[in-house]
């Protein structure tokens, strides 16, 4: 059910070292980022340096590590709902917001922060946006993803005006404050604190929640099983530029076992308290321990309807909905003695459930985000039901063993404490699970989606199917599906996302076109038998990205014109006019809503010469269409990018008349050679056999006789394909243990490249080149570059050019790849 994918250690200096904090604070973000903090010891081995350290999931030994500046440990770390920022606070009351560096992953700054002087926070979280999307697990097989993903009304924690959610964090302290930020447009910080009630107390443990109506719901103990655990309802609001915080005692609970006789006092302290979701706060886990075990309950709030005395009922009868309700918490499941509770992590998959919904769970139970994760003092890991408490998968580290007899053994020879978790995160689909251990090493866990029970490979196939359509409504990074994903399942989860997403409507479609290509092309990494095609894919998403940026350079020759737009009609006037002669086509367009500047034309001819280079790469390869491991191979049955192409090869041919110097430059045999207009001829017949995605016809002889004769024509270029990345997922299929350094890329080599793949493998000693400006570096470029931690696609962090229309270009991918992923920036003497 769980097995080690790879664990991440730290370099053993003589003098230096990483050790643990106390306590251990980790969190994993949507886009796959996993922050954790250790402290490291100086020199003198008397001072510690508070460090947080960011890495992402695909390159582990990449490690972003940052002097906090925190001057005592940090207690928490909390990503924000974007994975793009993070929030840390310690035990003298400083928080501080971490921002990427020009978006970059491996480059963090603090920007803000506010502080509660000399008072530990012990609970902290972001403010909740208003954003919940709800996973409908029992109707993973449905065709529509309005039913599967349904989105859940629900009230962001404060709005601007116009009913915009406004940022900002809370922070619970130990001494019974609580603290509220808020993030101004303008950049400046609104901070405000209050007691949580009159009578402050010490809070030992606490954790935060919020209801759909927009209030915030914290939960407290002082660390005594004893103590009741203490609810509170926060009401936050902005009141002539200042913030205002109302605070209302909901009901308590004491835990079922301080009630219980037997049990009363062999648990005495509270070491766990946590909320099962950010976004249910009508459901509680509570861990009471003592120095050997601990017992976990789980508890639901519940609305009872009050008795009435008959007394009453006969002067005022209770008709209907009038009668008198009360708020009252119920415990829904508890465990036996367990093992001392060590860590706990709870699941991010936003699946509704509700009290009585303890049957449809348990019908469900092999979905993994149904369970959350206990980590032992003796090494172990339990995933259990969320609800119920019931086991559902079991790991056992290399401390733990699986005989209780065996382990009472080992307890009484082993000198020194085992080595367990201290900290857990569970990845947003609940398929991954990281881990901090005692020694400070980074522990990746892979969870099988059947969760250890037997299921047919269509079961397992849906769960994988299932979590894909998820990331992809909500933008989220799915490295951690990949993980289970094996080379023989790769072309059967491709054509069913394709098949579930050509189901939905236009509009979605649209929206997702992009995003479903990035997935496809991550997926086919994963088998050396669709490897080629990861280059089709993103050679696609290029080619989308060049027509859109094109296409909308182009403005209407009168402004009042109420018809569709230049680069609509192109593309209607191209799919009705199959004319193979490229001037007979350009006739019909408008040819002065062509027009623009010369300096634009010209800073344009790289994009311009990728689309001439790329349309006689893909004609010159039509004869050899029988090899589906050669790059560009799926785009001769591709009639929808083919009927791009032919797009901006009508584009590039008006633009010529205006500037020749932006036309893609051909070596060709001949002088009189009409280079743009043979190419066009051909790559119209091909896209007559396919513009019908039903009705699909082999090229004819004739075509392919004049294909052959294309490199005695024209010199056929070499297309630079993205490299075949270098991050880990590949590595990981066989399901042995990698073992990694921080700091320190291993030197694995994923899959075998053969002769097969030389197409698209760059030597160690070619030229490099910018994937998006398609600009060549040389063999030892001199810029500084960043690459995308996913494709590994690399760009220039500075741009060279000042056009406008190159800067709108480069805008797009300031934040992300083409294919979505994170930048990380890359030394310059990158190989």
């Amino acid at each position: 059910a769980m097995d080690l994918a790879y664990v991440c250690e730290w370099e053993k200096k003589p003098k230096s070292n990483h050790c643990p904090s106390i306590p251990l604070a980790c969190a994993w973000s949507c886009r796959n980022l996993i922050a954790f903090t250790t402290d490291l010891r100086n020199e003198d081995e008397k001072d510690l340096t508070h460090m947080i350290h960011i890495i992402d999931t695909e390159h582990p030994w990449d490690v972003y590590s940052v002097n906090s500046g925190h001057t005592e440990v940090i207690t928490c770390l909390e990503w924000d709902q974007s994975g793009s920022r993070l929030l840390s606070a310690d035990a003298d009351g400083h928080i501080k917001c971490w921002s990427m560096t020009d978006h970059l992953a491996n480059s963090w700054e603090n920007t803000v922060g506010s502080m509660v002087e000399g008072d530990p926070v012990v609970a902290l979280s972001w403010l909740h946006n208003g954003v919940k999307l709800a996973l409908h697990v029992e109707k993973s097989g449905a065709s529509n993803f309005g039913e599967k993903f349904s989105r859940v009304k629900f009230s962001p924690s404060l709005t601007l005006f116009g009913g915009k959610p406004m940022e900002g964090w809370i922070a619970v302290t130990i001494s019974g404050l609580v603290t509220v930020s808020l993030l101004k447009p303008n950049g400046q910080v609104l901070t405000s604190t209050e007691s949580l009630c009159r009578l402050r107390c010490r809070v030992a443990l606490a954790d935060v929640a919020f209801t759909g109506g927009g209030n915030i719901v914290v939960a407290t103990s002082d660390g005594s099983s004893t103590s009741p655990v203490q609810f509170y309802k926060v009401c936050v609001s902005v009141v002539n530029e200042k913030c205002k915080i109302d605070t209302e005692i909901l009901p308590s609970l004491f835990m079922r076992c301080t009630t219980d006789p037997a049990r009363k006092d062999k648990y005495p302290a509270i070491t766990h308290l946590k909320f099962l979701a950010r976004d249910m706060s009508e459901q509680v886990l509570l861990c009471a321990s003592n120095q050997n075990s601990s017992i976990v309950e789980c508890w639901s709030l519940r609305k009872e309807g009050l008795p009435v005395n008959n007394i009453f009922q006969q002067i005022s009868p209770v008709v209907g909905d009038k009668q008198p309700m009360i708020l009252k918490w119920r415990i829904l499941s508890a465990t036996n003695d367990l093992d001392r509770v060590s860590a706990v992590a709870l699941p991010k998959l936003p699946i509704s459930l509700t009290n009585t919904d303890l049957k449809v769970a348990n019908d469900t139970k092999f979905f993994p985000g149904l369970g959350l994760a206990l980590a032992f003092h003796d090494g172990s890991v339990h995933i259990v039901h969320r609800l119920s408490l019931q086991m559902m998968a079991v790991f056992y580290g290399s401390s733990s063993q699986r005989s209780v007899d065996e382990q009472t053994i080992k307890r009484q020879r082993t000198a020194g404490p085992l080595v367990h978790f201290k900290a857990m995160q569970l990845s947003w689909t609940s398929l991954a699970l990281a881990g901090i251990d005692s020694h400070g090493k980074l522990s990746m866990l892979r969870i099988s989606p059947s969760m250890g029970h037997v299921l047919d490979m269509n079961m397992s196939l849906r769960h994988l199917l299932f979590l894909l359509e998820y990331c992809m409504v909500t933008g989220y990074d799915w490295w951690d599906i990949l993980l289970h994903v094996q080379p023989s399942m790769v072309q059967n989860l491709v054509e069913k996302l394709h098949e579930e997403y050509m189901r939905q409507n236009a509009a979605l479609q649209q929206v997702l076109s992009t995003r479903i290509v990035a997935m496809k092309a991550s997926l086919c990494k994963l088998s050396s038998s669709t490897i080629a095609r990861v280059c089709d894919y993103h050679a696609k998403l290029f080619l989308i990205a060049i027509s859109c940026t094109l296409k909308s350079l182009l403005r209407p020759h009168f402004l009042n014109t109420p018809d569709k737009s230049p680069g609509d009609r192109l593309t209607e006037i191209c799919s009705k006019i199959t004319d193979i002669d490229i001037d007979k086509v350009m006739i019909n367009l408008k040819t002065e809503e062509f027009v623009l500047e010369m300096n634009t034309l010209q800073s344009l001819q790289q994009l311009i010469q990728w689309v001439g280079d790329f349309v006689l790469y893909l004609l010159a390869s039509l004869p050899n269409q029988g090899s589906p491991v050669r790059p560009g191979h799926s785009f001769l049955r591709d009639g929808a990018s083919l009927g791009m192409f032919r797009e901006l090869m009508v584009v590039i041919r008006i633009w010529g008349l205006l500037k020749p110097s932006c036309l893609p430059v051909y070596t060709a045999t001949s002088d009189t050679q009409d280079s743009m207009s043979l190419l066009f001829r051909l790559l119209t017949k091909l896209w007559l056999c396919c513009r019908e995605e039903n009705h699909i016809t082999e090229p004819d002889d004739t075509l392919i006789d004049e294909c052959c004769l294309l490199p005695s024509q024209l010199l056929i270029p070499n297309i630079d394909w993205l490299p075949i990345n270098d991050g880990i997922i590949s590595k990981l299929q066989n399901k042995q243990l990698v073992r990694l350094q921080f700091g320190k890329a291993p030197g694995l080599v994923g899959h075998t490249v053969s002769s097969q793949f030389d197409a698209f493998v760059r030597a160690p000693g070619q030229p490099k080149i910018d994937h998006l400006r398609r600009l060549h570096l040389g063999a030892y470029p001199t810029e500084e570059c960043k690459s995308c931690t996913r494709c590994g696609c690399v760009t220039m962090l500075k741009s060279p050019n000042k056009v406008t229309a190159v800067k709108q270009w480069e805008q797009r991918w300031i934040k992300n790849c083409l294919c979505g992923g994170l930048w990380r920036r890359m030394p310059l003497s990158y190989s």
